[in-house]
């Protein structure tokens, strides 16, 4: 080849970061989609492609209410439920004899209505039908003449039946008819989660936290517990658990019914974990208002979060307020009474405030045992972003070899690598401030166990968490 001028291009110089996984998350819920590695959805679906690519589920209704709320990138796993839902019992008002039957497995929480539009019987009398309660219907359809019709996607059937009177059959549907029934959603048993979370453990993408979608109690929080330290400790996975809690039924006294949760509560010991204690009416991006957990909706204020933001922070401009025209009220009645018990329990609560007009997260709690440095989820994703951040970096020292005639200057050298994303996420004001220290006296133990040790101690941000004021009138100035 003859001589000339070449080029070699240097990369990274300028020391920009790498993907680090920040504001994303992973939900496992129920879905009728079979798939055994993560569906991706992102925030600029609509929540008609977020049904066709999850199903008509509570999978893809928790992430909805996460894209609406901030989410730009969602992995989800669905998993087939143990537990199959339940129909409600079908009633019907007006004047028409004919009948109407609901069966099937339903896929979610549905509500059921059927009005009749054109009177008549099979093959004649014609209907609409809503599953969402009467927020949206389907196209008017002629009855067919076998009586069957399926609601696509929900595993649902209806059955109408005509008049078993001669002289009603004819007209065994009037218009003015209305037949309504409601369903229970599918759920997943401890077995369920447990597995869908073991199917994790090699999946490579980088993310934060999994919502585990659904109602939980006491015996999932602690299986779930387990399976996070797993996938911290073995397969090098520092992520966080949101999990929702199962409300108070309707007969339930809140102050029983919060003492039994605080209960539960102190059985569990991991900064890890959270628990979302806090239900409201909420206008999805569907445009369904639905009484729900607001696990969802939490999701989606952490992915639009820099890690160091609480996401119940008040100013508007920073986007953690919730308006009231889309979270219309806090449920159940009365909710505000054991809120304070709640989050000193150590529950993630929302709250109002006198003088503002939003909601708003109150404190983002973690299952922390007492006396824990991480009782908030800000504190736990600045901790979890620093061990993924400064593990790729320490990762390519690994086999590195050293002159053994200056340990601690080698040891020293190669912890300085370490540093680089502690620098970036101060720069960031992640963190306040950091330093790696490398112990002495490692000449010895290198040689025994050629292990390398360092020690990283780092200043958080600090947080406002209650202002106190001192008011006081003043004497005229003499002057």
């Amino acid at each position: 080849m003859l001589r000339d001028v070449t080029h070699k291009v240097t990369d990274g110089l300028l020391g920009f970061a790498t993907a680090t996984g920040d504001g994303l998350h992973l939900k496992i819920g129920v879905s009728p989609v079979v798939s055994d590695k993560p569906i991706i959805v992102t925030g600029d679906m609509t929540a008609a492609k977020i049904k066709e690519r999850l199903g008509l589920s509570p999978l893809a209704d928790a992430v909805m209410d996460s894209v609406q709320w901030g989410a730009a990138r969602i992995y989800c796993l669905p998993v087939s439920a143990t537990e199959a839902g339940t129909l409600g019992e079908v009633k019907h008002t007006g004047e028409g004899k004919g009948t109407l039957a609901l069966d099937g497995s339903p896929t979610n929480a549905f509500g059921i209505i059927v009005e009749i539009t054109g009177q008549g019987t099979l093959n004649t009398a014609a209907f609409k039908v809503s599953i969402d309660g009467g927020y949206s219907y389907s196209d008017e359809t002629t009855v067919p003449l076998t009586g069957e019709y399926t609601l696509e996607g929900t595993g649902l059937k209806l059955t109408f039946a005509a008049a078993s009177e001669p002289d009603d059959a004819a007209t065994s549907f009037k218009v003015g008819d209305v037949f309504t029934a409601s369903t229970t959603a599918p759920t997943m048993t401890n077995g369920d989660v447990i597995a869908a979370i073991e199917k994790l453990h090699n999946f490579a993408e980088e993310y934060e936290f999994i919502h585990i979608v659904g109602e939980s109690s006491l015996a999932l929080w602690q299986a779930v517990s387990e399976a996070q330290l797993e996938m911290q400790d073995t397969y090098k996975k520092p992520l966080a658990f949101v999990m929702e809690a199962t409300p108070p039924e309707e007969e339930d006294d809140l102050q029983d019914y919060a003492l039994q949760l605080e209960a539960d509560r102190k059985k569990i010991k991991n900064y890890n974990l959270q628990v979302v204690a806090a239900w409201g009416v909420l206008v999805r991006l569907d445009g369904t208002t639905q009484e729900v957990n607001l696990a969802g909706l939490a999701c989606g204020l952490y992915a639009k979060a820099p890690v160091q933001v609480c996401i119940g922070k008040t100013r508007t401009e920073a986007g953690f307020n919730i308006p009231k025209t889309k979270l219309t009220e806090l449920r159940p009645q009365g909710i505000e009474e054991i809120t304070e018990m709640l989050d000193v329990a150590g529950f993630l609560t929302f709250r109002e405030y006198d003088g503002l007009d939003d909601f708003y997260v109150y404190h983002t709690k973690m299952m922390s045992p007492d006396g824990s440095d991480f009782r908030y989820m800000e504190d736990v994703r600045v901790l979890n972003k620093i061990i993924r951040e400064t593990r790729k970096e320490a990762l390519l020292i690994l086999q590195d070899d050293i002159d053994l005639e200056d340990v601690q200057g080698e040891l020293e050298t190669r912890a300085k690598f370490m540093f680089t994303p502690l620098q970036r996420m101060i720069d960031s004001k992640e963190i306040s401030s950091a330093e790696i220290t490398v112990p002495e006296g490692q000449e010895e133990t290198i040689l025994k166990d050629e292990t390398m040790r360092v020690k990283i101690r780092y200043l958080s941000r600090g947080y406002i968490r209650e202002i106190e004021v001192d008011l006081g009138r003043s004497a005229p100035s003499s002057d």
